[in-house]
């Protein structure tokens, strides 16, 4: 199955940039003059704008031009003078002037506007003028009612003049051709320009779209008219380098007479000095075939019943747009290619004597032209492609050229994904199926594309780039035809793990699998299954973390196990979908109507194999800004965390480095020996290569002490040695406790992640006219400059629009129920009465997961209730390390409209803005007020608090073992100002 490929706007794709400097000038308004009558023979079938439309669609060309007419030269004259127009197209006769007083007098004033006589007759035009052609008439042309004339005169109107622009920027070919008579060129013309284009459209690489491929269209070969021998000789000598081919009558104009050999002494003289450059000469005289084969050149007689046959043939034979066909010197042929990628491999395997055979006559060249593929047709010239007496120098120039160009060419760009050309080291962004991709891969793939335009000369992204690991994304067409062929439909109240098995149970529609099947077949390392839904990473609604993500191995020795594996992966993503925390999630953003779909990544794991443990150097989240900008720092600056391993020590809080990008040396977790020891990662995750289970839980992902793997190269990269004895953390590789500090980064700068992450995140930003947030990982080489930074995912954050005016009276703190100076969102709640706390008296760090149940069990109570309610606790919400805070999931807390996090002696941890439930609870604006109990100021008045008293006093709707559950008669007051970060709840009057 092959699929169309998808990408953005090609303003965002570098490597077309040369077909954007194509064809500057472009026919778009042309001026008809002619009589009524004439216009109405012309206009019988139906107008000529519209037929020009059909004809510009059916060869896939760009916009066609519109068409103005006036019946008379004095009409054409004041239009004229009022409107610019690019091409005049006149009939003979026009009442009181002819056809060439009028371009005469058109030439008067604009010299370069090209002027066309379209005649019916040779009668109507002949005699010319003895000033035809230059200042009067640029060319003459007899209608027969072809649309396709039409079009011809258009486009060699254009070719004429873009010529010298797209041959200097591009070296575009040229074809030269030849005739003098305006009945027979009236006819071969179109004839020309449909096969070229035709051609060219034919061998464009189906790896781009539509938009590129008319782009592409812009470097296809110029035709350039000639009427005379003198004219030919002009062209030929000034587009010389770019001669693709010359077509040439036989009779036609020398020194001011009709010679029947000028044809002949053309194309002889051009053979001469050229022995490789196609050559074709047309003639109703057959004795000129045996003249032509002296040349030799091809012939066609003007009078076959199979003209277009022949020129059909021409192109393909001569001018590369057929086959390559690898021939030895005695024209024996060993291998054919009809695209890049055959091309490639067949330059691998054919006799030294054919690569010397067609580079010394420049075939290989001549072939990518007529593919438009312009860089590639330089460095496969002949002058380009090393000693061409050594044949292997040959062979490895070229293939290291052509794989170069194909690789390049990928970059920042979704293509259509192709089981038999599917190269993972070519092909970086490929699409399986039609349709949407969803959210995650959209963002990816829109930075992807923004990385490949050029920076500024100073960026530290040129010296250090950005990749994306190898990326395959089914599209969401796979989900949707699953659910149709296994006949599911939306259940209610039905558990996530019966929905796991139920999807597990399904099968995946055959094309998926055939062409999973194919794709396994080529990756042999590591990959991650993600989800991509449509839902997802959306404008503020960033479904961070809610569905699932599996790691494979994929080194199993048998292959269907390894398949096996795949297909489990994805099923279980699909299954996510209908997860009870996506579904919470939904109905909280107002979207519980709206059916998901669901697309999947399929991608490269970053990282490496140590000792049976694969895992990134470095794993982090960084976001454009910060919501707790402290000592100096501006919210604007961002925020990043990073951690050794796989990133799900991040995104789902546990203990990680916290760092400002503008200020990497600035660690406020690590102030003093004590700090670090206390805040320092003690634990990665890594994916266990000696299992290759998938199942729910994801069992092969484990985690790792430290120290018990502290001589991976890693860690001991990342990693300063803690000496019991000094009572001191040393900045190197050496005997002692390893201690997580990523010093040779962030403070002795060996690699500029700072750097990195401040530009992308600028890009980001910028590119989505929003706050961002971005995953990504790091692969640190033995010398740290070498090292490979890999962006993961991007997604819009919100920092809580300032939409209403939120004042925070100095009167009302003393009295608030919670006062909070680090307080995130904006704006005022006044619907809630329901409050769900953390019980302090009876708090063990040890019970949080118990509480996390005892809260999902009230969430769900009032939520039938439909009932919102305070949510307050101590440490992080919904940090996967229990340790850290309450280790609650999405669908225990779906129903809080406001939460408290609480920093005391019982639980204390740095905030997680990198974790996705973080994410999560921004993006739906719910109000979310730090209260830092133990330091809050020196000023009591203005100190973070809770007023426990007040609390404590309301009346017990519930009261369990770790929580409460308590209602005021009078809904509280909620108000959060995001200019502030100053949040207060108080109890209404």
């Amino acid at each position: 199955m092959t699929v169309h490929p998808t990408i953005l706007p090609t303003a965002f794709d570098p490597h077309f940039k040369v077909f954007h400097e194509l064809m500057p000038f472009k026919v778009q308004e042309i001026l008809l003059v002619s009589s009524l009558y004439d216009a109405y023979i012309m206009e019988e079938d139906g107008s000529i704008t519209t037929r020009l439309i059909h004809e510009y669609h059916g060869l896939n060309l760009s916009k066609a031009p519109k068409v103005t007419r006036v019946s008379t030269g004095e009409e054409a004259l004041e239009v004229l003078a009022r409107k610019r127009y690019d091409l005049v197209i006149t009939m003979p006769y026009l009442g009181g002037m002819n056809a060439y007083e009028l371009g005469r007098k058109i030439k008067e004033n604009r010299p370069r506007l090209p002027v066309i006589l379209m005649a019916h007759n040779l009668r109507s035009v002949y005699p010319l003028p003895i000033d035809y052609p230059s200042r009067c008439i640029d060319n003459i042309f007899l209608w027969c009612c072809e649309d396709d004339l039409l079009m011809a005169i258009i486009k060699n109107v254009e070719d004429h003049a873009n010529v010298d622009n797209d041959t200097a920027r591009a070296m575009v070919r040229v074809i030269i051709y030849v005739e003098d008579s305006p009945d027979f060129r009236s006819l071969f013309l179109p004839a020309l320009y449909r096969e070229v284009v035709r051609q060219t459209q034919a061998v464009l690489d189906e790896s781009i779209n539509e938009r590129h491929r008319l782009l592409r269209m812009r470097a296809r070969p110029k035709i350039l008219l000639a009427h005379t021998y003198e004219d030919a000789r002009r062209l030929y000598e000034t587009y010389k380098p770019y001669v693709f081919a010359v077509i040439s009558d036989a009779r036609f104009p020398r020194g001011g007479k009709i010679d029947p050999r000028a044809g002949e002494r053309f194309l002889s003289d051009i053979r001469a000095e050229v022995s490789d450059l196609p050559l074709l000469m047309i003639s109703s005289e057959e004795q000129n075939r045996i003249r032509a084969e002296a040349i030799p050149a091809v012939f066609i007689a003007k009078q076959s019943t199979e003209i277009r046959n022949d020129l059909h043939e021409f192109c393909l034979t001569y001018l590369g747009f057929g086959d390559f066909v690898f021939r030895t010197p005695d024209g024996k042929p060993v291998a054919t290619a009809s695209n890049i990628m055959e091309f490639e491999r067949a330059v691998g395997v054919v006799p030294a004597d054919s690569l010397r055979y067609h580079a010394l006559r420049n075939h290989f060249s001549n072939w990518m032209m007529a593919r438009s593929e312009v860089g590639l047709a330089r460095q496969v010239h002949r002058d380009f492609i090393g000693d061409l007496n050594n044949a292997e120098d040959v062979r490895r120039e070229i293939i290291t050229k052509v794989r170069a160009l194909r690789k390049l060419r990928q970059q920042g760009v979704i293509t259509g994904y192709d089981a038999e050309y599917y190269d993972p080291e070519i092909n970086e962004f490929v699409k399986i199926g039609e349709g949407p991709i969803g959210g995650k891969a959209r963002g990816l793939a829109f930075m992807w594309a923004c990385l490949q335009r050029p920076g500024a000369k100073q960026s530290v992204l040129n010296e250090f780039p950005v990749v994306i690991p190898k990326t395959v994304v089914v599209s969401a067409q796979g989900f949707d035809d699953f659910l149709t062929q296994n006949q599911f439909s939306q259940w209610d109240a039905i558990p996530d793990e019966h929905i796991a098995d139920l999807f597990i149970d399904g099968r995946l529609p055959s094309w998926l699998r055939q062409e999973l099947e194919a794709l396994l077949r080529k990756c042999h390392f590591p990959l991650s299954v993600r989800s991509s839904s449509l839902l997802e990473d959306g404008q503020f609604r960033p479904y961070a973390g809610l569905y699932s993500t599996y790691f494979l191995a994929n080194n199993h020795p048998d292959f269907d196990t390894r398949f096996a594996h795949l297909e489990s992966a994805i099923k279980m993503v699909y299954a996510s979908t209908w997860f009870e925390s996506p579904q919470a999630f939904s109905r909280g953003i107002g979207s519980g109507s709206r059916e998901d779909s669901m697309a999947i990544i399929i991608q490269e794991l970053v990282g490496a194999d140590y000792g049976g443990r694969w895992y990134p150097s470095i794993s982090g989240v960084a976001q454009s800004h910060n919501y707790y900008p402290v000592q100096g720092m501006l919210a604007s600056e961002g925020i990043a965390h990073i951690a050794v391993g796989i990133g799900k020590t991040v995104v789902e809080g546990e203990r990680n480095l916290r760092f400002s990008p503008a200020h990497p040396q600035k660690l406020i977790q690590f102030s003093t020996v004590e700090d670090m020891l206390a805040n320092c990662q003690r634990q990665l995750y890594a994916l266990d290569l000696t299992t290759g289970c998938v199942n729910r839980y994801n069992a092969n992902l484990e985690r790792y002490h430290i120290q018990d793997v502290a001589d991976d190269p890693p860690v001991r990269m990342t990693a300063s040695a803690y000496i019991p004895e000094e009572q001191r953390i040393r900045d190197a590789d050496m005997p002692g406790i390893k201690v997580i500090t990523f010093a040779q980064i962030l403070k002795y700068s060996d690699y500029p992640l700072g750097d990195i992450l401040r530009e992308l995140l600028t890009i980001g930003r910028t590119g989505m006219g929003s706050e961002v947030e971005i995953e990504f990982a790091v692969q640190l080489a033995p010398r740290l400059a070498d090292s490979t930074f890999y962006l993961l995912q991007i997604r819009p954050m919100v920092t809580g629009g300032e939409r209403e005016d939120v004042f925070i009276e100095s009167a009302e703190v003393p009295t608030a129920l919670v006062y909070s100076r680090q307080s995130l969102g904006h704006g005022r709640i006044t619907t809630v009465r329901d409050i769900i706390y953390v019980k302090p008296d009876t708090f063990e760090a040890a019970a949080t997961r118990e509480m996390a149940r005892e809260i999902g069990v009230l969430n769900r109570k009032l939520a039938g209730e439909g009932r919102h309610f305070l949510l307050i606790g101590p440490g992080r919400w919904g940090s996967n390390d229990h340790w850290l805070g309450i280790p609650v999931q999405w669908s225990d807390i779906s129903n809080a409209q406001i939460i408290v996090e609480v920093r005391n002696q019982l639980l204390r941890a740095d905030p997680s803005q990198g974790s996705h439930f973080f994410q999560n609870l921004t993006s739906l604006g719910i109000p979310y007020l730090t209260v830092d109990e133990e330091n809050g100021g020196t000023d009591t008045s203005d100190r973070d608090r809770i007023d426990w008293q007040i609390l404590q006093g309301l009346p017990v709707e519930s009261d369990g073992r770790w929580v409460r559950h308590v209602r005021s008669e009078k809904a509280l007051l909620a108000k959060c100002d995001g200019r502030s970060s100053i949040g207060l709840i108080s109890l209404t009057n």
